[in-house]
């Protein structure tokens, strides 16, 4: 099928090359021009605008946007209503809040456009080993995807999880299961640095990914990443976060269900970012006051 592609970074691009591997016709957009001149030498076919990209396909159209989620994807979606016709069909597959794709999904069908919304699991592996994409919307338009979706995800990796908004609820999940189990991983190995035993942590990362009920994929890199820095000397112990951890703890918030691990995983990456907290002096300062234990003193 032919379709384009609305922004070209890691995810877009190789999701781009991947489909162009596959046989797929992409035109692709990306608000910088390095970008485009890049993808293009990768065989995608450049569009200057959003409304050069849709001029570039023939109806009924299918643009996918990879852009950053909120108010990029809201412009995104605003312009489409006003370029593409009855017939057409916007798939918004980057980590967006669910609660934004009945909106989105309303005012392109004032217009007779279809949406779907597509959770995208691969990171920058998924150009070789595809990506697990997980749809919400119509049976219809899901069939009408799915040579796409075939071709981006690799054998069973893709399914229709239900109707709009399912589709980044459950990557939404996704993405806080992922943050219980980095975490997981994290205090074991942690656990086994500080033994009284010389533990080979590389050794033991790659042990227990064969046949133990704790392997995966992420253990796999784990692995990886000890193999070329056994003791991650390079590292900081700074943890990022991109949203979905939040919006997950927030909905089982909402939802009265209980969620621990995700929720205590996603503070200890606050933590993370805060090497000399306030909380943690006045803890000092409290213990100091009622028992007279010892403190260290700021420089």
């Amino acid at each position: 099928m032919r379709l384009a592609m609305i922004g070209l970074g890691r995810m877009g691009l190789n999701m781009s090359v991947r489909l162009i591997k596959g046989g797929h016709r992409v035109v692709g957009f990306d608000p910088m021009p390095a970008t485009r001149s890049r993808a293009a030498r990768l065989g995608l076919r450049p569009a200057a605008s959003l409304a050069d990209a849709v001029g570039q396909l023939k109806a009924p159209r299918t643009v996918w946007l990879m852009i950053p989620a909120g108010r990029p994807v809201w412009d995104a979606v605003d312009a489409l209503a006003g370029l593409l016709s009855p017939g057409d069909l916007v798939v918004d597959g980057g980590n967006s809040r669910y609660k934004d794709a009945s909106r989105h999904s309303e005012a392109l069908g004032r217009r007779g456009i279809a949406f779907m919304d597509v959770g995208v699991s691969g990171g920058v592996w998924g150009l070789k080993e595809g990506y697990c994409l997980m749809a919400g919307g119509s049976a219809k338009d899901f069939r009408r995807l799915a040579p796409a979706l075939k071709t981006l995800a690799p054998k069973e990796g893709f399914a229709l999880v239900g109707p709009t908004g399912s589709g980044h609820f459950t990557k939404m999940v996704h993405n806080g299961v992922e943050y219980a189990l980095m975490q997981g991983y994290a205090e074991g190995l942690s656990l086994l640095r500080g033994s009284p035993f010389q533990i080979d942590l590389h050794q033991v990362s790659r042990l227990w990914n064969q046949g133990s009920v704790v392997r995966s994929w992420l253990l796999e890199l784990a692995e990886a990443a000890l193999r070329k820095d056994p003791e991650l000397k390079s590292l900081r112990g700074w943890v990022a976060d991109s949203g979905e951890g939040r919006w997950t703890v927030l909905d089982a918030v909402e939802l009265g269900i209980p969620a621990p691990a995700i929720t205590l995983s996603l503070f200890e990456r606050f933590r993370s970012r805060m090497p000399d907290s306030f909380q943690d002096k006045v803890l000092a300062a409290l213990r100091q006051e009622f028992g007279g234990h010892a403190v260290r003193r700021a420089k």
